[in-house]
């Protein structure tokens, strides 16, 4: 059983620890979605994970769910980001940047109409300023649309590298754009992108192929989660799905798969990871009721069905977590409250020795 505090390699990179930061969008970056001082101190305070996955970062304006979120879309937007992987570097951490596009999650205050694999609006509401207000009904995608959000994808995986990230990672989780061809109740297509698994899961794999080819298959991974039920996503072919999804992207070696882990589907969880024949990062909810951290790492360590144990809010609100966790707590509690935006519950949580 390995040591949580052991290094480990994932793709070109070597962990100190097997200890990630998972991804959390937190809403602090400014109005034309650049990094900021502020949020290269948040990752740096984070930095003794050993990995580092960052917030959900749009390839395109077309791509942004939320309002207030970054982009990485060209030069300048870029080069904000390399105060950030300079300060989680300079602090031993390996940071990996996650690329997403929503789809049919969108913001009505949005000026652009949504693309989604079909014209299927999700039935959940989004947050606004002007409170919860529902999400507009996308429009289906053309060829033309996929081809060139592959493209965006490849493109911002590029800057990415170019900004000193270690590698990037694709958000295939939560009701996003790639979960959404997955599920075959928001992908109602009929061609080559649609009805099949096979079809199904075509967008990811050659999303994920066409970035590997870009940036190098040691530098790509991709996140998804089995079975959630998200933002409208009802999967009903889910071990199916994910089998083949694994087949089809085990060729490629890639750095590792980085899988959120539903609440009480630790049986799902565990047939899957005998499926997955390369890393795997776990961000683990055993069972339906929230445990300690160090409880949670300690069974996914030992039990193999983890190589890295990723936490959300855990290190949102313990910036030093991996040493709480050494000394089982004890931990500071997360105020939803400031999750997002704002100059608080961002970079004053308390560390233990500070």
């Amino acid at each position: 059983m390995p040591d949580a505090f052991s290094p480990i390699v994932l793709g070109r990179a070597k962990l100190a620890n097997r200890f990630a930061l998972a991804p959390m969008t937190r809403n602090r970056v400014t109005p034309d979605g650049t990094a900021t001082p502020q949020m290269a101190e948040y990752y740096r305070q984070r930095a003794s994970a050993g990995l580092i996955v960052t917030e959900a970062i749009y390839p395109s304006r077309q791509a942004q769910s939320f309002l207030g979120t970054p982009l990485l879309t060209d030069d300048e937007q870029a080069a904000s980001w390399r105060q950030v992987t300079a300060a989680a570097h300079e602090a031993g951490a390996v940071i990996y940047a996650q690329l997403m596009h929503g789809g049919r999650v969108f913001s009505p205050d949005n000026d652009l109409t949504p693309i989604a694999p079909s014209a299927v609006r999700t039935p959940e509401q989004i947050f606004t300023p002007s409170g919860m207000r529902d999400m507009p009904v996308p429009r289906a995608m053309t060829e033309d649309d996929i081809r060139s959000t592959i493209d965006d994808f490849v493109r911002a995986a590029r800057l990415a590298v170019d900004a000193g990230f270690d590698g990037v990672e694709l958000h295939g989780a939560n009701g996003f754009l790639i979960q959404q061809f997955f599920c075959a109740k928001a992908n109602l297509r009929t061609d080559r992108w649609g009805g099949s698994i096979e079809n199904r899961i075509r967008f990811a794999v050659e999303t994920v192929e066409a970035v590997a080819e870009a940036i190098g298959p040691d530098r790509t991974a991709l996140r998804i989660s089995p079975a959630a039920p998200i933002l409208g996503i009802e999967e009903v072919d889910t071990e199916a799905l994910y089998r083949e999804l694994f087949s089809a992207l085990a060729p490629l070696d890639l750095a590792f798969l980085d899988m959120r882990e539903w609440p009480g589907r630790r049986r799902l969880t565990q047939d899957l990871r005998a499926l997955w024949p390369g890393a795997l990062v776990l961000n683990p909810h055993a069972g339906e009721a929230p445990r300690p951290p160090h409880v949670e790492a300690r069974e996914a360590l030992d039990s193999g069905l983890a190589d890295v144990v990723a936490f959300a809010t855990a290190f949102l609100a313990n910036p030093d977590l991996p040493l709480r966790i050494a000394q089982a707590g004890p931990y500071n509690e997360p105020d939803p409250a400031t999750f997002y935006g704002g100059t608080t519950g961002y970079t004053d949580y308390p560390f233990l020795w500070h």
